[in-house]
């Protein structure tokens, strides 16, 4: 449960430095977030999927799972007023912050400097939407950790790892129904398009649940970590964007057979047949039966025009 006292652990009750290096009088609490929102006029909105972490111990344990090492260049997308940013900084060799809202970016430095004096000339800031950063400053990131909006979790996660393959080792807190999505494994009821999309870049798992009480104004769903350990992706001839596409298609009528959830793409129902034959899968099946590398096998067998 977060929030609790329970002493800093890794993930399999190792103790880690980085759970320990960061002072209690340099993270955010609940009365110096409140004092903070309330000096930059800030009123969290849902448009932005704003939440903020206003537990300490919350933070830590974040980093602590996320096993950030003390080499690490981490990317946060929505760091917000900096509950996480300061944890992080106290752990990694640098952080770079990726913010959409003016305010909010204008002030993180400054809160930076305020409580991690030492340690400033580590954190940078990007002034954007995450959907559309290319490139950031500095050394190619190791690690994405975030709180994420949201709103827009799913694709902000993809978009990261797709634009920056150096990110190995990813620890991101979503709604708990996006986490069970992106863990599912092949035949499971929540199993669908984050999952395959996903399972391409990385090994997927949950890696704990968050109690409503650690964010301010409390959201209306609990939350979850979810983990993901970057690997090759299936060994295909196929394109990521052509394995995608079939992706999206076979889901976009889960409750039909692949044969007939296929045939727009294939371009006919016994067309689909063939792809699916060629590629070693029962056209009776549907999508939620398949692995990411059947997928990729079947975009291979696609028929051309």
């Amino acid at each position: 449960m977060a929030g609790d006292d329970r002493r800093d652990e890794g993930v399999d009750g190792e103790e880690t430095p980085a759970a320990r290096a960061v002072p209690d009088d340099a993270l955010l609490g609940p009365a110096d977030v409140r004092e903070l929102a309330t000096a930059l006029g800030v009123r969290p909105t849902k448009q932005l999927g704003q939440n903020f972490v206003i537990d300490a111990n919350t933070v830590r344990r974040i980093v602590r799972t996320a096993r950030v090492r003390p080499d690490d260049t981490v990317v946060e997308v929505g760091p917000g007023l900096g509950s996480l940013t300061l944890a992080l900084l106290g752990a990694a060799e640098r952080v770079v912050a990726v913010e959409i809202d003016p305010v909010l970016a204008g002030a993180l430095p400054q809160t930076v400097r305020a409580r991690m004096p030492e340690r400033a000339d580590r954190f940078s800031l990007v002034h954007s939407d995450a959907m559309a950063v290319t490139e950031l400053p500095g050394p190619a990131p190791t690690a994405l950790v975030a709180n994420l909006p949201y709103n827009v979790a799913v694709p902000v996660l993809l978009h990261m790892l797709a634009t920056f393959p150096s990110i190995e080792r990813t620890l991101v807190m979503v709604q708990s129904e996006v986490a069970d999505r992106l863990a599912a494994r092949p035949g499971s009821r929540v199993y669908g398009v984050p999952s395959v999309k996903a399972a391409w870049y990385a090994d997927v798992a949950r890696a704990g649940a968050i109690g409503r009480n650690v964010f301010w104004p409390a959201p209306n769903v609990d939350s979850g970590l979810v983990s993901l350990v970057r690997r090759e992706p299936p060994a295909t001839r196929a394109r990521r964007e052509e394995v995608f596409a079939v992706v999206d298609a076979a889901f976009a009528q889960r409750r039909k057979t692949l044969r007939a959830a296929l045939a727009g793409w294939a371009g006919s129902a016994a067309l689909a047949e063939e792809a699916l034959r060629a590629a070693g899968i029962d056209p009776r099946q549907r999508g939620e039966q398949l692995t990411v590398e059947q997928f990729a096998a079947l975009a291979e067998q696609r028929p051309r025009p």
